[in-house]
């Protein structure tokens, strides 16, 4: 069948090439289009090799938009940014009143808020949708947010329930997530939890292999045995993959020849901002952020290991005997409890942001479309939707009285895990931060008093008290002044 197709793509980098061969392969023809023409061509041709599906190739986006079936749809993929404005400006230029656009990147949800508003002054709708799962996840069934126009959504429903994974009993990885930027937000979180996980991943590899001294093999199997139980998940799967490989350019596992150095986009500070714009707490997606800087600083660490092994501070502080076995449970314990504070938190920042902006966002439906398909994807996932559904009201995922059972059994093994790092030299600031969180918030009374009463001491800023109603202020300088006297 020639066009009309039923949809566009336009932007094929990996990412959108792989979006593109998926929705094909559903069963949907479809029309692409690059700038660099070179990407339309090599795109078609993979929908040749891989199964003759139903691509059509553009060089220009006249061509390309009038062979859409209207009301046309086109997904970009294209780098956040002013190039998004760029290519909404040249392709909207051939688009007819009821038609829509959808962003399918990772951008900033105000932008998106933003180009809603001019789309629709130009009759078109917009749709701003997260899409996670790597180039495999596009390609194979990604976890879709879509949000903005829900008319816009409905036009396309039928194709992404079909393009999102499927997860067997909880179906496809995909639903409205709510109105203006809320798709790009729950990506945004999304993300942060991903940087969270991480972070307290490769904790758990650092106290395995410097304090347990597991050889990557041990790590392998360790990591292999995790991801059968609680902690199954993708990232646990992969990490146990990457302590599999040998180096195909020396000797030995890749994974010790990787520089210790790593890279970020910005959905990570993103999220870590907005905790900060809405007072919620978020220290172990903070904690992994802080991470990333520090290992950017390789040369500074590099002199400063020589300044204090001089002092006598070698890599570990304590070459104790552990017991491998117990250590190896221990770190897995403090893994889980220290993951469920870290999506706690990433859901709150969620809860905090649908209440500020009406979004009416369902936390129990954004962690059923986590179950497949994404980076984050995990079976865990599957407890926190229930979760929610025993409690949409939930104030935070630790007092669900499983998560909180769960806690209870484990922090023992999470404590032993998180001494035995500071006390060997090891830091672990994401399990630690976690473990801070945990206890902030399960105590009645912090010493939150004390800080107030410093900020009534010298910026007049009056404080409550526990046992009468009112604001109160007092002249503590005054006091103290007539007591030294």
């Amino acid at each position: 069948m020639a066009p009309p197709t039923r949809i566009g793509l336009a932007g094929l980098a990996v990412m959108g090439q792989n979006l593109a061969l998926n929705i094909a392969e559903k069963g949907f023809p479809i029309s692409v289009y690059n700038r660099t023409t070179s990407k339309v061509d090599e795109t078609v041709e993979r929908a040749k090799h891989e199964g003759d599906l139903p691509v059509y190739g553009f060089h220009d986006p006249e061509s390309f938009i009038q062979s859409i079936q209207k009301p046309r749809v086109v997904i970009m993929l294209v780098k956040a940014g002013p190039p998004v404005d760029q290519t909404i400006k040249t392709l909207s230029g051939y688009m007819e009143k009821g038609d829509c656009i959808i962003d399918g990147g990772n951008e900033w949800y105000e932008n998106t808020e933003r180009r809603e508003k001019e789309m629709s002054g130009l009759g078109l709708l917009y749709l701003g949708m997260g899409v996670s799962g790597g180039e495999e996840g596009a390609r194979n069934g990604p976890s879709l947010m879509p949000g903005g126009s829900f008319e816009a959504y409905k036009y396309i429903e039928d194709i992404l329930l079909k393009v999102a994974a499927q997860v067997p009993d909880s179906g496809p990885c995909v639903t409205y997530i709510g109105k203006g930027g809320s798709g790009n937000f729950v990506k945004m979180v999304h993300n942060g939890i991903e940087y969270g996980d991480m972070q307290l991943i490769a904790e758990a590899y650092d106290v395995l292999k410097s304090v347990g001294k597991l050889s990557n093999e041990e790590l392998h199997s360790v990591f292999s045995e995790w991801n059968k139980g609680e902690l199954l998940s993708f990232l646990i799967e992969i990490t146990a993959d990457i302590f599999g490989i040998k180096d195909d350019k020396a000797d030995g596992y890749l994974v010790d020849k990787v520089l210790d150095k790593t890279g970020m986009k910005g959905t990570g500070k993103w999220t870590v901002q907005q905790a900060a714009d809405l007072s919620v707490a978020a220290p172990t997606i903070a904690a992994s952020l802080d991470s990333r800087f520090l290992s950017g600083l390789k040369e500074e660490r590099v002199e400063a290991a020589k300044v204090f092994k001089s002092g006598g501070f070698g890599d570990i502080l304590t070459d104790q005997v552990v017991d491998k076995a117990k250590l190896i449970d221990d770190v897995r314990q403090a893994l889980y409890s220290s993951k469920i504070c870290s999506y706690a938190q990433g859901m709150n920042l969620i809860r905090a942001k649908s209440i500020e902006k009406g979004w009416d966002l369902k936390l129990g439906e954004l962690a059923r479309i986590w179950k497949g398909g994404c980076i984050i994807r995990a079976i865990f996932l599957d407890r926190i939707k229930k979760a929610y559904d025993r409690n949409p009201e939930l104030a935070n995922l630790l007092v669900d009285p499983e998560f909180a059972k769960e806690i209870i059994d484990r922090q023992s093994a999470w404590r032993r895990v998180v001494c035995l790092a500071i006390n060997s030299g090891i830091s672990t600031p994401g399990m630690s931060a976690s473990l801070a969180y945990f206890d902030t918030y399960r105590r009645e009374r912090v010493p939150a008093n004390l800080v107030q009463a410093q900020r009534d001491y010298f910026g007049a800023h009056t404080y409550e008290r526990v046992d009468m109603d009112g604001s109160f202020h007092t002249e503590w300088f005054k006091i103290a002044k007539k007591l030294q006297d």
